[in-house]
């Protein structure tokens, strides 16, 4: 033992050699050998060295969960009992904490092989005796070899746990010890995660304990204690994610405590912020009660003033304004805009007509954070939010003009349409800010979210907009310079071809950036320029961009060498942006472009070759087994494990993206690359970050598509199993992708995600055909059928009864995910035809209840969209179904909003085409209806002139189903004067199969019009603009034309198209 007993003295040695040595000596000689653990437990009961206590005990733990507890269990059962005997006393006299607490985990170690054997009897009454003694140093030993004990076992406990209850009550309130109080807590938080949600009576045990568990919280944030909040406010955390409703009765008092705690002035700052952080988790998580309970009022007002205090320079460094605006965020993206934005409105009206310059601040932050939540409920209010921007960006204060930048490119990003409109306003107030120093980083980063939105408009300010942007470049800070180079990126976005005059003089500055190397400020500095040269290839083309591409190709190589994270993602953008630019000209890049691309889909989070994997994390966690390295808990760093490293993992999010862009633009070329693509990709729907899920989801199913494409594929036809013959590889390779995203939405928790995947298999259905979804109809159907009932894994609410119906009011997220839904629902009904009928049955009702007055705009325009498409799929199988869809679609047709009413027009027309029911006894009542939304102005607002096409297409369909039910003279003049067709040029086949159709049939009452058709026929035909008819139209009209020049040559010259005869 004495010889144990030196190594172990000679580990704690700071010379590295004898470290190595008595550690090899120790592994070699002793940790094989049952017999060290009596001798490493005696060391620990009798070293004079507190180092060599505290090794003895993390190495005694280490040799009993090795391999299973083999070692441990190798010896004979009075050595057993003896330690076991021993130990807990030790733990109770032992002085020095680090010690004590290693030693406990020794105790956690035995008990979690001897309990479950029943062998162990003394351990429950030493720990109640220890607790419940009126010594309060025992009390703290009792309750933490309680807490790690818990750890590594809590099944040997479940048939003590009214006893442990009562226990956990007694020391939640200890009279002397904090210490003892928030080990108890810790202890709470672990017995959680073992509650069954069916054991209704431990959940009323547990949630009697929270109003005592909260206390402790209050007093560690009172007592100034970090390091002890920290801890309970884990725990807190923790009770918010489980899906046991074990918080659902306290959310009131809990939000109202963390809404105290993070606004109250006098705390320490880290431990405010806790406070706000675990009240952010409560907004996500217990959405349905901060709902139910209308809370959200009160906790904007409990928010706003911790808004208006100071920011950290740096934007790493977290802060309780920060956290503030994050909940702001969180509520707006999290529940129903109705409950949201009101009282925030009313809220930054009254802060914004502050004095005080930090209040109209934190008012325009909070403005900018709730865009992206409420972008649809505020749509019809931006009236009211206009001229609060404009005087912000005329404030005298320059943090309220920084400020007011920050929420114009919030509103930039979420409001295109408004903000557009606005842009006689934003851009010359804008540009007046990036004249003064103060602005002109923040008033650079608004510029470039506005440019990139104002494709029509852009004229009138480039050249000004160039000149000023470009002058910056040469003499701004490199700080300012970066975002001065996104915003000219920006300008070349939105003006295309024309910004050619600029791009070599823009070029010539941007090129000294890629030879930045420097940390910080100069990567990303070189990162947002190759960026925005990628953005200058897609502006101004290949044949103009081909010189530079070679050496930028280059420069992108360099840039994944250098070992930066943020350069490597921007390498990846870049060649995904020039494989979309040079098609196949790309495909001699590929060998050396997408190794590096599956290697970083590849790499640890850490970037670290020891970082732990999720196998041997998962081994840890298990109560039943330990790794066989020897390796236990504590050897595990979880901060890192949890800890994702956001720069690391963007870039593997860029990485799996840019595959399926690289294969969609290579084609034939990147064929190579599939397997070893694919193979990755399936990998990565594991991966714990959302943001790589949705890439390798997005680009799995878009390799699916094009190699279906590269397979040179027969037309396939509707129904439920493939009908035409299918490359095998491809349908290898849909099985390859399809079952494991069916296994990753099972398990998967955000919605976005769960969108993302429901829009990428419409579109690979709708392109596929049956052959995609023939072995596995059920399981897709049951994913549309799921997140419409809201009982999908994403929709989960445990505050919510099985049986209860989710709440009509919803976020506006939520409505993304519905509508995501319904795209696979047509998309379904497209691939199966009629055969999708009695699937029909179970649809209607699910998508029918998203049309009602108090569901969002979103929701009831998704639902008669998804109808109209539905329809379109099935054509003649609709049938059965027609007088409910046509009460639903009347309903549709009064709507108040305008892209309603164009889902409804278009769904009608759809409706009368294809159903084999005689709906002309319902013409008079549909016109009508229909005749409203001819009535439009050039300047009407998009969804309106939209309207007015899906109107045209309606009626075009009514007069070749029924022509004799239509009273021609008046309703094609009114048909015709809404021609051309300006936005919805789809619509333009029905309604030239009518023209077709009565030029065929009713001559007379067609060339009544017939100066009027020409003008539309001269505008479709233009070959300046897009093509807006297709071929078979283009064809068959200009056969048209040819004849109507044998009768009237003059009227056809006149309307300049004598050049198509």
């Amino acid at each position: 033992m004495q010889l144990l007993h030196n190594l172990l003295l000679q580990s704690t040695s700071n010379d590295t050699d004898q470290l190595k040595a008595a550690t090899a000596q120790l592994n070699r000689d002793f940790y094989k050998n049952p017999g060290c653990i009596p001798a490493l437990a005696a060391i620990l009961a009798t070293s004079p060295q507190q180092a060599v206590r505290q090794l003895a005990a993390v190495e005694l733990r280490k040799r009993i969960s090795q391999k299973s507890g083999t070692l441990w269990s190798s010896l004979d059962r009075v050595q057993r009992d003896e330690i076991k005997a021993k130990l807990p006393e030790l733990v109770v006299i032992e002085t020095n904490n680090l010690v004590r607490h290693s030693a406990a985990r020794v105790i956690a170690a035995i008990a979690g092989i001897e309990i479950p054997e029943g062998t162990w009897s003394d351990l429950l009454p030493f720990l109640h005796q220890s607790c419940t003694s009126e010594i309060a140093a025992h009390r703290e030993v009792g309750s933490y070899i309680l807490f790690t004990v818990l750890e590594s076992i809590v099944d040997g406990f479940q048939e003590y746990s009214d006893n442990i209850y009562k226990l956990f009550a007694q020391l939640l309130v200890d009279p002397e010890s904090l210490d003892v109080r928030i080990t108890t807590v810790r202890s709470l938080g672990i017995v959680a995660s073992y509650i069954d949600g069916d054991n209704k009576e431990e959940i009323r045990s547990f949630q009697a304990l929270l109003p005592s568990m909260i206390q402790v919280i209050g007093q560690c944030v009172q007592d100034g204690n970090e390091d002890g909040a920290r801890k309970v406010f884990d725990v807190l955390e923790t009770l918010l994610i489980l899906e046991v409703p074990i918080l659902s009765k306290h959310i009131l008092e809990l939000a109202q405590f963390l809404l105290q705690c993070g606004s109250n002035k006098s705390f320490d700052n880290e431990i405010r912020i806790m406070a706000l952080n675990a009240l952010n988790w409560t907004v996500q998580y217990k959405k349905s009660k901060i709902q139910s309970l209308n809370l959200a009022r009160a906790i904007l007002e409990g928010l706003m003033p911790v808004t208006t205090e100071d920011e950290p320079e740096d934007i790493d460094d977290d802060s309780a304004s920060r956290s503030a605006l994050r909940i702001i965020d969180g509520l707006a993206t999290n529940l129903p805009p109705s409950q949201v934005f009101p009282p925030l409105r009313d809220l930054i009206l009254s802060y914004f007509g502050s004095p005080d310059p930090t209040h109209r601040r934190g008012a325009m932050l909070a403005l900018g954070v709730s865009v992206e939540g409420c972008s649809e409920f505020m749509t019809p209010l931006m009236s009211q939010v206009w001229p609060i921007i404009g005087r912000g960006l005329d404030d005298p204060d320059a943090s309220v003009r920084k400020a007011t930048c920050v929420a114009v490119s919030c509103l930039c990003e979420w409001l295109e349409d408004e903000c557009v409109a606005e842009h006689t306003t934003l851009v010359p107030a804008i540009m007046n800010l990036i004249n003064h120093e103060a602005t002109q980083r923040s008033a650079c980063t608004a510029l470039d979210a506005l440019l990139e939105i104002l494709h029509d408009v852009i004229d009138q300010y480039l050249q000004l907009i160039m000149e000023r942007l470009a002058g910056l470049l040469k003499t701004a800070p490199l700080a300012v310079k970066a975002v001065v180079t996104g915003a000219i990126g920006s300008a070349a976005h939105a003006s295309k071809e024309r910004f050619l005059p600029y791009f070599q003089p823009t070029m010539d500055v941007l090129q000294h950036f890629l030879v930045l190397t420097g940390e910080g400020e100069e990567i990303e500095l070189r990162g947002i320029t190759m960026d925005a040269i990628g953005t200058f290839a897609e502006a101004v083309g290949k044949d103009v961009f081909r010189p530079y591409f070679p050496d930028m190709m280059k420069q992108a190589f360099q840039g994944i060498d250098l070992g930066s994270a943020r350069l490597r993602e921007c390498s990846f953008l870049f060649f995904g942006v020039m494989a979309r630019v040079f098609g196949e000209e790309f495909a001699p890049y590929l060998p050396s472009v997408v190794p590096p691309l599956l290697t970083s889909c590849k790499q640890a989070e850490n970037g670290e070759d020891n970082t732990v994997s999720a196998s041997e994390a998962a081994a840890v966690f298990s109560t039943e087994t330990s790794p066989d390295k020897g390796g236990d808990v504590e050897d595990i760093d979880f901060d890192k494990i949890m800890d994702v490293n956001s720069a690391i993992a963007v870039e593997k999010e860029i990485a799996a993206d840019t595959i399926g862009t690289l294969f969609a633009a290579a084609q034939i070329h990147f064929l190579p690359f599939v397997e070893s693509c694919t193979v990755e990709l399936t990998n990565l729907l594991n991966h714990y970050y959302e943001g790589i899920r949705k890439s390798a989801t997005d680009s799995l199913l878009e390799i699916v598509r094009t190699f279906y494409d590269l397979s040179k594929p027969v037309e396939w036809q509707p129904g439920k199993t493939s009908s035409v013959p299918l490359d095998s590889s491809v349908k290898d390779l849909i099985n390859h992708a399809v079952v494991p995203l069916l296994d990753m939405y099972e398990s998967e928790d955000n919605k976005s995600v769960a969108s993302a995947l429901c829009v990428g298999m419409a579109e690979t259905i709708n392109k596929v055909g049956p052959a995609f979804f023939e072995d596995h109809l059920e399981e897709i159907c049951n994913i549309a059928i799921q997140i419409l009932e809201q009982k999908a894994f994403c929709q989960q609410d445990p505050d919510q009864d099985d049986e209860e119906e989710a709440p009509e009011d919803q976020a506006e997220y939520d409505s993304v995910l519905i509508s995501s839904a319904g795209d696979l629902v047509a998309a379904l009904a497209n691939g199966l035809g009629a055969e999708f009928g009695p699937a029909f049955n179970t649809f209607f009702p699910l998508i029918a209840k998203y049309y009602k007055k108090s569901r969002s705009l979103s929701d009831r325009s998704s639902a008669i969209g998804c109808l109209a498409e539905v329809i379109d799929g099935m054509k003649g199988a609709v049938t059965p179904s027609t007088e409910p869809l046509l009460e639903l679609f009347y309903r549709a047709l009064s709507d108040p909003d305008a892209e309603v009413l164009s889902n409804a027009a278009f769904a009608t027309g759809l409706l009368i085409e294809n159903s084999e029911v005689d709906l002309s006894p319902q013409y008079p009542q549909l016109l009508a209806a229909l005749e409203s939304l001819f009535k439009v102005t050039a300047d009407s607002p998009a969804p309106r002139l939209n309207a007015k096409d899906n109107a045209a297409g309606a009626v075009a369909r009514m007069i070749v189903r029924h022509p004799a039910a239509i009273p021609l003279t008046q309703v094609l003049h009114v048909l015709v004067e809404a021609l051309p067709l300006k936005h919805d040029y789809l619509e333009n086949r029905p309604v030239f199969r009518a023209i077709f159709y009565l030029f065929q049939n009713n001559p007379a009452a067609i060339l009544s019009e017939l100066d009027r058709l020409l003008v539309a026929f001269a505008a479709v035909l233009d070959p300046s603009v897009p093509d807006q008819i297709g071929e078979e139209i283009r064809a068959e009209l200009l056969n048209l034309i040819r004849l109507l020049n044998a009768e009237q040559p003059a009227k056809i010259q006149a309307a300049g198209l004598s050049a198509y005869v």
